[in-house]
C-alpha cells in the first residue's frame, strides 16, 4: 500500500518591476520549488497531496479526521501565519480551527511531521516563520531561536553523520549544501547530521507519533544543484518519510 502524505508550501510568488528609462512595467511569475522531488517520490509509492503556500488559506483541511487519512505532513517553507491567518479569520473575523493544533494532534495520535528548513521554516528571516511561538514547538525535536536563524553558506558545507542509521547508514559523502536554520536538538532526539556544532538532520517522538526535521533544503538555493542531482537524492527522502509512517502503519493493523 502506498504512503500517503500531504506535503505544504515550497512555492511562491514572484512581482517584478522593470524599469526601462523612462518607463517601466511589471511582471509576475508563479513558482514550486519541491516538483522534481514530489515527481520521485510519487515513483516509489507515495501517495502525495501537494498544497501550495497560497492555497493553505482556503483548503488545508479543518477537522482531525481529514488528516488522519495521511500517513505523515510535510511542511517546507512556509510561515504558521499561513495557517494562523486564514481568510474567514483574518478578512471576516469568524473564529475557526487552528492547523498547527490540527497537525500536533494528528502526530500525538500516530501521524509523521517532517520540517524542511528554508527561509519560512522553523524561525526563518527576520524570525517571520516565528514556529517557535506555536503547537509545533512542542511537537519538533528541536529547540528553535528567539530570531532570525538562517545561517547562509555560500562556498558550501558536507553534513558529517554522528549516528549509525538506517535512512543514511550506506550514503556515503554528501554533496555540499548553501545554508541551514540553526536549532538546537532535543535531548530525548537523535541527530544524524550536522556541520561542526548545528544539526542538519534530527528525528525524534511526540506523543504516538514520529517527528523529523531537515534543516537544510530540498530545493535551490540552499539545496544546491549538487544536491537535487546527488544520485542518492531520492533514496534519502523515501527513507526519511517512509521512517515517519512507521507507527502510523503498524496502529492500522
Amino acid at each position: 500500500m502506498a504512503t500517503k502524505v500531504l506535503f505544504v508550501g515550497e512555492s511562491w510568488v514572484i512581482h517584478m518591476i522593470h524599469q526601462k528609462g523612462f518607463d517601466c512595467f511589471t511582471s509576475t511569475k508563479y513558482e514550486e520549488g519541491a516538483t522534481y522531488l514530489l515527481d520521485e517520490l510519487r515513483k516509489v509509492n507515495f501517495d502525495i497531496d501537494y498544497l501550495p503556500s497560497h492555497e493553505v488559506q482556503v483548503r488545508f483541511p479543518q477537522t482531525i479526521e481529514e488528516l488522519e487519512k495521511y500517513d505523515a505532513i510535510v511542511l517546507s517553507d512556509i510561515g504558521a501565519n499561513t495557517f494562523l491567518l486564514q481568510n474567514h479569520t483574518f478578512y471576516d473575523m469568524k473564529i475557526s480551527s487552528n492547523g498547527l493544533e490540527l497537525i500536533k494532534d494528528f502526530v500525538g495520535n500516530g501521524g509523521g511531521l517532517l520540517m524542511i528548513g528554508g527561509y519560512l521554516s522553523f524561525m526563518g528571516i527576520e524570525a517571520k516563520a516565528n514556529y517557535k511561538n506555536t503547537p509545533l514547538a512542542d511537537v519538533l525535536p528541536v529547540e528553535m531561536m528567539d530570531r532570525d536563524d538562517r545561517v547562509e553558506v555560500p562556498q558550501g558545507f558536507i553534513p558529517v553523520s554522528v549516528n549509525d542509521d538506517p535512512i543514511i547508514g550506506d550514503l556515503g559523502e554528501w554533496p555540499k549544501l548553501l545554508g541551514y536554520n540553526r536549532v538546537v536538538v532535543k535531548h530525548d532526539a537523535k541527530e544524524l547530521l550536522r556541520v561542526n556544532s548545528d544539526p542538519i538532520l534530527a528525528t525524534g517522538y511526540y506523543k504516538k507519533g514520529k517527528t523529523a526535521v531537515f534543516l537544510s533544503d530540498c530545493a535551490p538555493h540552499w539545496g544546491s544543484m549538487d544536491f537535487v542531482n546527488w544520485k542518492y537524492y531520492s533514496l534519502f527522502w523515501s527513507r526519511l518519510l517512509g521512517s515517519l509512517s512507521v507507527n502510523k502503519a503498524k496502529m492500522s493493523l
